[in-house]
This record gives structure tokens, sequence and C-alpha cells, in this order.
């Protein structure tokens, strides 16, 4: 039976989540009201804001008609994951879009623009609600590893969207690289889609051990990818002219963006190491 739960709606997290609808609505309305294009950076934007705005309504009616609780999966751990993924999403489309398509005349693209950056501050807002606090009974996306887990996957993402203006194919050294990219990041989402699906029980081994097994070989290989990458990617390819007056189609430009989203992630897989220490070794004491 069908229950509403007003609470849903004027709690914190309801208002912000609120808040969120509007603002990303008001970003694809104002850019579709103003311009089409074939762009795939603004297709990817739109994409975005459209996506964003229709889950977030789909949370809000499901939580407003108390639904989510009687899904066979981990809503808990499905809200936080998103709220983790649209931030991303929306600080990525964010910075798209001021960068390549606004202009000192474009005012209806610039207040886009604006109310994307504040909807994504509203789904860190979320976030930070929704994050597990020390001592909180919680499921494993709720927390930092978990959150670290979406963010690793959203970053390999955007380097798989950039391999495509890269001859990975011409370096054995490159090849690494990608397989390295591939490996974590098929673990990333294995852990994402086993913790929503509440399949995490499944697993041969305890979760906590193999999760810092495979953390710490996660980094140990994108030190190697930190260091392969640029060699083989830069090597005799000075930046060409032209990226300065086109830089959202330089070759040059993606490679770059691939160099220093392999850093991202290594960071992220380091702190995600420390936190899994840190949470079976010291927290599970006490």
């Amino acid at each position: 039976m069908v229950t509403v739960d007003v609470k849903a709606l004027t709690a914190p997290v309801g208002i912000v989540r609120i808040l969120e609808v509007i603002f990303t609505c008001i970003s694809f309305s104002l850019v579709a009201s103003v311009t089409r294009s074939t762009d795939s950076f603004w297709t990817w934007c739109m994409f975005t804001w459209c996506f964003c705005f229709c889950v977030t309504v789909l949370i809000l009616l499901m939580e407003f008609l108390s639904l989510g609780s009687k899904l066979p999966i981990s809503w808990d751990d499905f809200t936080t994951a998103f709220a983790m993924l649209a931030t991303l999403m929306l600080l990525s489309a964010s910075i798209i879009f001021a960068t390549v398509f606004t202009c000192s005349s474009c005012s209806e693209l610039i207040a886009a623009c604006v109310m994307s950056f504040v909807a994504f501050v509203l789904y860190a807002v979320e976030v930070g609600l929704t994050r597990a606090r020390p001592g909180e009974i919680s499921g494993f996306l709720s927390t930092v590893p978990g959150l670290l887990k979406v963010l690793e996957a959203y970053v390999a993402c955007i380097i798989f969207v950039c391999l495509q203006y890269s001859n990975y194919k011409l370096y054995a050294g490159l090849q690494w690289c990608v397989a390295v990219y591939s490996i974590c990041f098929i673990f990333a989402l294995l852990i994402i889609i086993c913790t929503v699906c509440r399949l995490l029980s499944l697993f041969p081994a305890p979760f906590d051990k193999v999760l810092i097994v495979c953390n710490i070989l996660a980094v140990l290989m994108y030190m190697t990818a930190v260091v392969i990458w640029p060699f083989y990617s830069f090597k005799n390819y000075p930046r060409p002219a032209i990226c300065s007056l086109f830089p959202a189609s330089c070759a040059w430009n993606m490679l770059a963006v691939v160099t220093f989203m392999t850093c991202v992630n290594l960071i992220a897989y380091i702190v995600d190491t420390f936190y899994s220490f840190r949470l079976v070794f010291f927290m599970s004491r006490n």
C-alpha cells in the first residue's frame, strides 16, 4: 500500500532536492530556448542537466510515496551514489559550457551556466547531508571510500572519452595505460553495482580485505600510468599553435586532459586506500 511521506519534501535533503530540480530545469530551458547544436560538448551538457533533473524528480516522487524502501535495491546507496555522480557531471558540464559556449554578449547562456554551477553546489550539499557520519550504520556508498569509488569510475569515463584523440595502439606503454584505466574502472563499477543491488554478501572473501588489496594494486598501476602516459603521448609532439584557437577540438589538449585525470584518479585511489585501512583496522576496533 502506498503511503505519503510529506517529510521527504520538507526535510533538509528534500528541500535541497527540490532546489536541484528547479536549477537544472532552468539551465536546460535557457539553453534550449536560445540555441541548438550537434556539438558533442553541447549534447553532453544538455544530457547532464536533463538526466539530473529527471532522476531527482523520480527520487523525490519515490520518497514522497514511500516506494524507495520497497525496491529490491539499497535505496540509500543508490541516492547517495547518484548525488555524487550528479555533482561530478554538473561540475564538468558547467566548466565545459562556460569554456566553450559562453561569451560576453550571451546573457542567457551565462545565466544557464550560473544556474548549472548553483545546481552543482546543491548536489554537493546533498552528498554532505547523506554521507555517513563516523559511528553510523549505513551502506558502503554512503562512506568516503564508497563516494570515492563513484569519483574513480567517473574520472575513468572522462579518460575513455578523451582516448579517441590518442594513437595509443602505436606504443605498448600507452596500451598498458589503457589496460590500467579499464581494469580499475571495471572493478569500481562492479563495487557500485554490487552495493546498490545488495550483492556484496556473495563475495567469496571478506569484502573489506578485498577492497584494500584492489586499492593498493590500483595505486601501483596508476603510478606507472602517471609516468608512462605523458612520456609516450607528448614524445616529439609539442603543442600545436591551433590549440589556442580551438581548444575544444585539439587532440593535444585531450591528451593533457587524460594526463591530468590520471593524476586525479591516482590521488583518489591513494585517499581511498587510506580510508579503507582506517575503516578496517582502526574504526572496526572501537
